[in-house]
C-alpha cells in the first residue's frame, strides 16, 4: 500500500511511497497532472463498459430495432392496408404509418431512460386510437408492445449470450410489461369514448324517431313577456 508522508523541505509538500519505500510523487500537483493526462483513457474505459451494457447495445442497434418494431406493428393490419401504411410517406394520406413511425422511437427512448407515463401515453394514444376505432380487441391493439421483446432477442441474439446481459434484459422486459399496461389503459379510454359517442347518437336517433311518430310531445313553453307590451 502507498501512504502519504510529509517531507522535510520548507514547502511541506507531501510525497507518496510505493511498496519498496521508493518516492513516487514528491509534488501533489505532479500526481494531479498525471491523473489529468490519463483521464481520456479512463473515460474511454468507462465508455466501453457502458457500451457493453444492455442500454448501450440497444442504442447501437436502435435503428435496426425500430425498423423491425415498425414493420411488426404495421403487419398487424390486413396485408393490403399494411403495404399502404409502409409505402405511403404523406403524413396526411397515411396518419397510421406516420403516427407509428413517429411514436415508436420516442416510446423506446422512454423505455431506455425516464419512463415518463404522460409522455408515453401521448405517443401511444394516436397509435392505439386508430386501432380502437377499427375494432381491434384489447389483445390485438396492444400486441405490438409485447412484440418488442422478441425483436430485442432477435437483434441482440449474440450479445445476450452473456449472463449479465440476460439479467439486464429481464429488468428491461419488466418495463415493457409496464408499457403494455399503459397501452391497455389508452385502449380502454378510447373504447369508452367510442361507446359514449355511439350511445349518445342512438339516444338522439331514438328521440327524433319517437318525435316524428308523435310519441313524444315537448311541453309548451310559456309565452315570453315583451317589455312595454301588456298582455
Amino acid at each position: 500500500m502507498t501512504c502519504p508522508h510529509f517531507g522535510s523541505n520548507r514547502s511541506f509538500f507531501p510525497f507518496i511511497l510505493d511498496r519498496n519505500s521508493q518516492v513516487v510523487y514528491k509534488d501533489p500537483f505532479d500526481l494531479i497532472l498525471k491523473i489529468y493526462v490519463r483521464m481520456p483513457m479512463m473515460i474511454g474505459f468507462v465508455g466501453v463498459f457502458m457500451g457493453n451494457s444492455l442500454k448501450g447495445l440497444i442504442e447501437k442497434k436502435k435503428k435496426d430495432i425500430l425498423q423491425h418494431w415498425f414493420e411488426a406493428t404495421i403487419q398487424t393490419y390486413a396485408p393490403d392496408t399494411a403495404n399502404f401504411y409502409k409505402g405511403q410517406k404523406d403524413p396526411f394520406a397515411n396518419p397510421v404509418g406516420n403516427a407509428t413511425s413517429e411514436g415508436l422511437p420516442i416510446i423506446l427512448d422512454q423505455l431506455l431512460n425516464d419512463f415518463d407515463s404522460d409522455v408515453i401515453k401521448s405517443y401511444l394514444d394516436p397509435i392505439i386510437r386508430i386501432r380502437a376505432v377499427q375494432d381491434f380487441t384489447a389483445a390485438q391493439a396492444t400486441a405490438f408492445v409485447f412484440g418488442l421483446k422478441e425483436i430485442l432477442r432477435e437483434c441482440l441474439a449474440d450479445e445476450l449470450q452473456d449472463t449479465a446481459r440476460l439479467k439486464e434484459l429481464a429488468a428491461f422486459e419488466s418495463r415493457i410489461d409496464q408499457l403494455s399496461l399503459l397501452a391497455f389503459d389508452v385502449y380502454m379510454n378510447c373504447r369508452e369514448k367510442i361507446y359514449e359517442i355511439a350511445a349518445n347518437e342512438t339516444r338522439n336517433q331514438t328521440f327524433r324517431a319517437f318525435k316524428r311518430a308523435g310519441l313524444i310531445v315537448e311541453p309548451d313553453r310559456p309565452p315570453q313577456k315583451v317589455k312595454g307590451v301588456k298582455p
